[in-house]
């Protein structure tokens, strides 16, 4: 015999959930059975695809041991790589905690595979706010302008479509590399499908052949049952603490691509002469290993959450991005709320709901990095790990909350009821 509805009604009410705002909840749930049965199909082949891997490159028990020192014949860092490799399609990978997050992989791919006099192009339109620093559009010490890279990009047109024409102007005989950010960032543009980037890939690589193409992969790996390196990417980059750590890497990012931008990131990332024959993995590799084997799922349960979150708010009249019904291509729902009060409402209720530092009350602050105060909800295992149930947005118009991750569907609802009932209870919105 099933649960009954006025026992988790009251469960719910323990965390000041309504009746009104669970039965709404309930309501938007039912009509998304058949849209959440498709997403367990693409988990369950994208779980066989990691397995796969996995039992390909041979994984032993040995592989979970790690390393000292200096980390040489590191029989299990080497193996991951070898796991991430073919889970991506590339022909090497570079894994490591020494990547200490998702900018500084991106950096670190960008940094190695451009040379002073070269010319990096974003056909995509701005970069996300942490990159400004890397790429030198905000001055800042060892910046890529500070070694004579230069920087252009082409900015997306008004109804989301790549600017094909612009696109073609910017690219000239110093453009060495192309950097397509998948996700939106702190936008509210479409983020782009795997497809969509493939058809970016190859109108450049017609203009270009020999132009490399960097791919940032954050919150977009295992939406899909292929990646941007399976359609033409020469790098896909991403974070260890968003999907593809399943929840449990505690540090980490990865690069994946053709086997000399890796090999240039490993000299860049410990030196010449060692790159990735040195790196210890220490005690990590469990972490790593069983991550990557629960990202598909969990990643699964993280985009229901942001399809739940989009049709919840999209019924009530706010501007939800991607809306109720678009195909999805990363884990972000962006939300416009359209003041700062429900910003921070919003945020409040995701950390309330949060199984680490709910009773913390999240404030707007200065983050470095970003050029307004930033506020970030997280009450995560792993610090600032946005797999996990977590909201963000910086404190400026149109005033738009960022909401990703939930290691299971059943925390995602939690927070999203909860950031509802916030905004109910505050007089922001009415059901």
């Amino acid at each position: 015999m099933g649960i009954q509805t006025d026992t988790l009604l009251k469960r719910y009410g323990e965390f000041g959930i309504s009746e009104a705002v669970y039965r709404y909840g309930e309501e938007i749930l039912a009509s998304l059975e058949p849209r959440f049965a498709e997403i367990d199909k693409n988990a369950e082949y994208n779980q066989l695809k990691v397995i796969w891997a996995m039992q390909e490159a041979g994984v032993s028990e040995a592989c979970l041991l790690g390393t000292t020192g200096y980390g040489y014949n590191d029989l299990g860092r080497d193996t991951l790589e070898t796991v991430y490799a073919d889970v991506f399609r590339t022909q090497d990978a570079l894994v490591r905690p020494q990547i200490t997050c998702g900018t500084h992989a991106l950096a670190l791919a960008l940094m190695s595979n451009l040379r002073p006099g070269d010319e990096l192009l974003s056909p995509v339109g701005k970069p996300y706010d942490t990159l400004e620093e890397v790429i030198g559009i905000r001055p800042s010490r060892g910046s890529l302008a500070e070694y004579g890279v230069t920087y252009r990009q082409v900015d997306l047109m008004s109804d989301g479509s790549f600017d094909y024409e612009g696109i073609r102007s910017a690219i000239n005989e110093k453009t060495r590399l192309v950097t397509i950010q998948r996700s939106k960032g702190y936008q509210t543009r479409p983020t782009l499908s795997v497809a969509r980037i493939g058809e970016l890939i190859a109108f450049v690589k017609k203009i270009k052949p020999d132009v490399l193409v960097m791919v940032d992969n954050c919150y977009g790996e295992f939406v899909e049952t292929t990646e941007p390196s399976e359609v033409g990417a020469d790098m896909v980059v991403g974070s260890l603490i968003k999907n593809p750590g399943g929840g449990l890497a505690p540090i980490g990012g990865y690069i994946a691509g053709k086997s000399e931008c890796v090999e240039n990131a490993a000299c860049r990332l410990t030196s010449p002469g060692l790159a990735k024959e040195v790196g210890a993995s220490l005690g990590i590799l469990p972490a790593f290993y069983q991550g990557l084997f629960l990202a598909p799922t969990v990643t699964a349960s993280a985009l229901k959450g942001a399809i739940f979150a989009a049709n919840i708010y999209e019924k009530l009249g706010f501007v939800v991005v991607p809306d109720g019904k678009e195909s999805r291509h990363d884990i972000i729902q962006a939300v416009t709320l359209g003041s700062p009060e429900g910003v921070c409402a919003f945020c409040e209720g995701i950390q309330a709901a949060a199984p680490v530092d709910s009773f913390v009350k999240p404030e707007p602050w200065d983050m470095p990095g970003y050029d307004s105060k930033v506020i970030m909800a997280a009450g995560a295992f792993v610090s600032g790990s946005s797999i996990e149930l977590s909201a963000d947005g910086p404190i400026a118009p149109p005033y738009a909350v960022y909401f990703q991750g939930g290691l299971t569907f059943p925390h995602a609802k939690l927070g999203i009821l909860k950031s509802l009932q916030n905004l109910v209870d505050r007089g922001l919105c009415r059901l």
